[in-house]
């Protein structure tokens, strides 16, 4: 089959459309996962009883089981036992999916982080009358910030990457726009290296931000 290039142009104006979608979901998706992962990372560094045991067999399941599954488990699994669920939309359910998913990676980076904090730090700041909670906000967690930067970064990227499976529960993303124009005209190729350029474009422009971002931390550090 040859490559056609006309209808490979032409396959951008309809799959474009569908670009806002990816990235609200994942923009939603991030900062969920950073509140998440933030209150997981604290409660497993201070060892809270019961809530730091939970989230450790949390972060194990989510972490050792594939995106796609946890996926369809929340979207065909648990409405079949629980009703309520049932009104879940797929772009909700993708949403919830990936935050879950990235957060168990999230919470362990940020916990290693917020450990790289001089403990000494902290002992001064309870000994000026500091609360534990004033502690982690102004002091240790814009420290931990920084060191976790680059694999935030990363981990964000893994969310735009991860919004591709939401076609797969019928959410027309741009990866379903060109599935169902490559099943109409045959022409899968084209489609699939379409959707792949779109991503490349999304992730570089990510990747020169966070570059920014990083020097402009170093630089007021």
């Amino acid at each position: 089959m040859n490559f056609d290039f006309v209808w490979f142009i032409n396959l951008f104006p309809i799959v474009l459309p569908a670009l806002e979608l990816t990235i609200s979901m994942s923009l939603i998706s991030l900062i969920l996962t950073l509140l998440l992962s933030v209150f997981i990372s604290i409660i497993r560094h201070f060892e809270v009883r019961g809530l730091s045991q939970f989230f450790g067999a949390y972060i194990t399941f989510f972490r050792a089981t594939p995106l796609v599954a946890q996926l369809f488990i929340l979207y065909f699994g648990f409405p079949s036992i629980i009703p309520a669920m049932k009104s879940m939309s797929a772009f909700q359910t993708t949403i919830i999916a990936l935050t879950l998913n990235t957060s168990a990676f999230m919470a362990e980076t940020l916990r290693a982080a917020i450990e790289s904090v001089d403990r000494g730090q902290m002992e001064a700041c309870y000994s000026m009358g500091m609360t534990r909670y004033q502690t982690m906000v102004r002091v240790v967690l814009p420290q931990a910030f920084v060191v976790a930067l680059p694999t935030l970064g990363n981990q964000f990227i893994g969310i735009i990457k991860g919004t591709a499976l939401g076609f797969t529960v019928g959410l027309a993303d741009i990866m379903a726009k060109a599935k169902i124009e490559a099943a109409l005209d045959l022409r899968f190729f084209e489609a699939y290296l379409c959707v792949t350029l779109i991503y490349l474009v999304i992730v570089v422009i990510v990747e020169k931000f966070q570059g920014l971002l990083e020097r402009k931390v170093q630089n007021y550090s």
